[in-house]
């Protein structure tokens, strides 16, 4: 048989039903497996009745997909990217200034470039990005913070809920984390990881540690993709494991790249891999001395 028969044969196959065989034409839909995405089903009761013999196949696909989406490597940090000058954040936190107006992160180099502007020209100090005058106390953060949360900022609501987390208030920034993860903020996962895997506000739960810990690797925090690779080596999935390091060293973070070299030396990292490794976080280094 022909390849172009082969492939019009796979077309008319992915076009019907898997276990009826109805054709998906006219006012019959077809809907894909949610989770493998290789078969159609024309109803809920087909692909129960289809479900025996397409689980396994149907398994095997969902955690190729999965595994894809887990060790691609994301383009920047949790971070971003500073808003005014486009650059990437660091991952050290006090290499940027959080603004409770507007709740950007503004990396240090513009928030320098700002101060001198306004001392220079002798104005008032305000956001260098929304340029909102800067508030002069805590209670105006405050205010300024709370309007951003009832605005659903999930940023702001990291904020207040690390603000809880710190007086002891570890049911409060439960909440104000699970808002923000549910908005799809990357570091609220994070946090919220922590919380399950320790029984803080909330029971202690593996299973949604893991996965708040693998979202928040996927959204690219550093310490979560880190702490993936150290679970892997726990269990002897070395292989997995040094992906895991890799990308965290990518992101910028040290300890990965400790382990990287490590695990270079115990031959499990190829010459080429450990080269490229290096190039790219010496790049990375470079980019964010010239942000600062």
């Amino acid at each position: 048989m022909s390849a172009a028969v082969k492939s019009e044969d796979d077309t008319n196959k992915v076009q019907c039903c898997a276990s009826c065989g109805i054709a998906g034409v006219d006012d019959i839909k077809l809907k894909k497996c949610t989770a493998c995405h290789l078969v159609k089903y024309c109803s809920v009761k087909c692909q129960r009745d289809h479900r025996p013999k397409h689980k396994k196949a149907c398994k095997k696909r969902a955690a190729e997909i999965h595994d894809e989406l887990l060790f691609k490597q994301p383009q920047s940090s949790h971070r971003g990217d500073c808003p005014i000058c486009c650059l990437p954040l660091s991952i050290d936190p006090k290499k940027s200034t959080l603004m409770a107006c507007c709740s950007k992160h503004i990396c240090g180099g513009c928030n320098y470039a700002n101060r001198k502007r306004e001392h220079e020209g002798k104005l008032q100090h305000s956001c260098p990005f929304c340029r909102k005058a800067a508030p002069k106390t805590d209670e105006e953060i405050n205010e300024q913070l709370t309007k951003r949360v009832e605005a659903n900022d999930p940023v702001a609501m990291c904020f207040m809920g690390t603000e809880r987390y710190e007086e002891g208030n570890y049911n409060a920034a439960f909440e104000y984390w699970t808002k923000a993860a549910a908005l799809g903020d990357v570091w609220a996962h994070y946090q919220l990881s922590c919380l399950y895997r320790e029984g803080q506000g909330v029971g202690k739960d593996e299973k949604k540690a893991l996965h708040h810990l693998t979202e928040a690797a996927i959204g690219g925090h550093h310490r979560a993709r880190h702490n993936l690779g150290c679970l892997e080596r726990e269990k002897g999935r070395v292989e997995r494991a040094v992906k895991h390091f890799i990308i965290a060293a990518k992101l910028g973070h040290d300890q990965s790249l400790e382990y990287v070299k490590d695990l270079y030396k115990a031959g499990y990292v190829s010459k080429d891999d450990f080269a490229l490794q290096l190039f790219v976080v010496t790049k990375l280094l470079w980019m964010q001395q010239k942000v600062l």
